[in-house]
């Protein structure tokens, strides 16, 4: 499978530095992460695989990727004077403007001189006795640490299929999630596409205008609304600007942790003439907001069988071949999968040399020298690209031998599904942090909303030890226990448990089924890590520590207290559990 040969620098090996806190990654959570920690004046290093910052935004550079949370939102908000001096272009920010952000970032807060790049942590380990932990790189770096921060994103392991044959094929093959960065030309080619995803339906239709033929290998359709991407004009930012404050505050208000209007009706209770037209609107405005139309779409299968109608006709006024359109509706809740937003992806399967081949019946069978063979029959191609996805949520952890107490590696605690505290600390691995981990919103919410809820959670965490001379905190294992019971109750309440997907982990072949990522809402999540940090640590046990864990009193960002936006709560989820709607 190709892959970007960018050659590494060269440096000698880490071998003598003893660090308050390593984090691994540079993306957005670990430059955050950095930036909290310096300011509270702790040293710290960041280890990350690529040469660059940036995280998904510097390996997910195929054709067409760009952001599906509107770009004023997706963005941090720390700093007002960052907020005022970027000017985002267009409403969804593509990658190339997305990965400048994350360069600019790092250079106004000069954080690349404690970042180490082009180097990947292969194993940390917890040493009992002295309380740190040991980090080994692949470059040979072994340095110690108090904490050890896991910042290494949730869709950031590719899921690279291993078809038979695939080492035959004489022409390129290309994942989404590790483009080559100097680009690629498919002008004249024959191109195929395995998988009908969220980069699928961005690529497919820039590919399409460059390929001379192309042929999308379909196993599972896709839910995709039109994402009416707009450039934004220089009146539209000093407006947006000159209430960010206020835009920001309603944002962490919201389930999904970023703002849009919602109407919290709902659609079984609505007459079907006003259903249509309340669909048509959210259809003209587009983007993910589309799943805001009503409050019991996620929740109640009857009402999430008129979206899935509505969207189910708009696929076949698209699309002219009523086969094909066929093909292209999901036979699967409207939602249960992370809905796509797209531009012109259904109409791009009007052009006369794109083809849709379904393989959820007679799947793949094999590569061949010259393409790929299905049922059969041989389709001849140049170049192959797997928009195949992600091991998402612990992918990453996967790629690193973690080792806590006793011996016990993380892969060996979570064989049957992830174990985590708050999505932040699993026990038994003593000042080890996940930000975003499984567990916590992460996914489910605006993801820089997320990593700074983390992120500033850990820093007054970290902060709070110093202060009481603690040296170790983990969770109580009947906590951790409470908490992922929690989370997978929770996960039933809403009809996103239903189907397979990524969510669930079943895009990976012997994983277990486990809803791996908290729906219960971004705020109601706020507002549980704040009862516990206000409480002393409930649920964790600090060690060392020659005072309670109250004492003194825990100082926590001031942001997170944020109260629930009850005009978002859905009556169905009120009436089943009081989960509100993400």
């Amino acid at each position: 499978m190709t892959a970007d040969t960018t050659t590494r620098r060269k440096r000698p090996a880490e071998t003598e530095a003893v660090l308050d806190a390593v984090v691994v990654g540079a993306g957005f959570a670990g430059m955050y992460m950095l930036h909290r920690l310096r300011g509270l004046g702790f040293s710290a290093r960041v280890f990350e695989a690529g040469s660059g910052v940036g995280g998904t935004w510097y390996w997910n550079r195929y054709p067409g990727a760009r952001c599906d949370v509107e770009s004023m939102q997706y963005s941090f908000s720390f700093s007002e004077e960052l907020d005022q001096e970027w000017n985002w272009s267009e409403k969804y920010a593509p990658q190339p403007e997305i990965l400048s952000y994350a360069n600019h970032v790092a250079d106004r807060f000069d954080l690349r001189r404690d970042i180490v790049f082009d180097t990947r942590v292969t194993a940390t380990t917890f040493d009992e006795v002295e309380k740190r932990w040991l980090i080994e790189t692949d470059r040979g770096d072994k340095v110690l640490a108090k904490f050890c921060i896991m910042a290494v994103g949730c869709l950031s392991a590719p899921n690279r299929p291993n078809f038979a044959g695939i080492g035959d094929f004489r022409g390129p093959i290309y994942h989404t999630g590790e483009w080559p960065h100097q680009g690629v030309d498919f002008t004249g080619l024959r191109v195929g596409v395995i998988g009908t995803g969220s980069s699928a339906i961005q690529s497919i239709p820039i590919i399409a205008q460059q390929a001379a033929s192309l042929t999308v290998f379909q196993r599972t359709a896709t839910w995709s609304v039109p994402a009416r991407n707009e450039s934004l004009t220089p009146e539209y930012l000093q407006a947006a600007k000159a209430d960010y404050p206020a835009l920001r505050a309603k944002a962490r208000g919201r389930p999904t942790g970023f703002y849009f209007p919602f109407n919290m009706k709902p659609a079984l209770e609505a007459a079907p003439e006003e259903r249509e037209r309340q669909y048509e609107e959210a259809w003209a405005r587009g983007g993910l907001p589309f799943l805001g139309s009503y409050g019991d779409l996620l929740f109640e299968k009857a009402a999430n069988d008129t979206i899935a109608d509505f969207a189910r006709r708009k696929i076949g006024e698209l699309v002219k071949d009523p086969v094909t359109a066929d093909l292209l509706c999901p036979d699967n809740v409207f939602g249960c999968k992370r809905l796509c937003v797209d531009t012109g992806y259904f109409e791009t399967y009007n052009m006369p040399h794109v083809k849709l081949v379904d393989v959820s019946r007679t799947p793949i069978e094999r590569f061949t020298a010259n393409g790929i063979e299905v049922n059969g029959v041989e389709y001849r191609l140049d170049a192959v690209v797997c928009a195949t996805g992600f091991a998402a949520m612990t992918g990453s952890f996967d790629k690193i031998v973690i080792t806590g107490r006793n011996g016990l590696t993380l892969a060996e605690k979570w064989r049957a599904g992830p174990r985590a505290y708050l999505g932040i600390a699993s026990a038994g691995f003593p000042n080890l942090f996940t930000i975003t981990g499984p567990g916590s919103p992460s996914v489910l919410a605006s993801m820089i909303q997320a990593i700074e809820q983390h992120v500033d959670w850990l820093a007054d965490c970290m902060s709070h030890m110093r202060d009481v001379g603690a040296t170790t905190i983990e969770p109580k294992p009947e906590d951790e226990d409470a908490w992922v019971e929690h989370v997978n109750e929770v996960s039933t309440v809403s009809l996103r448990s239903t189907c397979s997907s990524w969510y669930v982990g079943t895009n990976i072949p012997g994983r277990p089924r486990v809803f791996m990522p908290y729906i219960g809402g971004f705020p109601v999540y706020v507002q549980k890590c704040n009862e516990v940090m206000s409480s002393g640590f409930d649920g964790f046990v600090l060690g060392g520590a020659p005072a309670s864990n109250a004492a003194p009193q825990v100082r926590y960002t001031e942001r997170w207290r944020v109260p629930i936006d009850i005009d978002v709560i859905s009556p169905a989820a009120v009436a089943a559990k009081r989960v509100p709607v993400v």
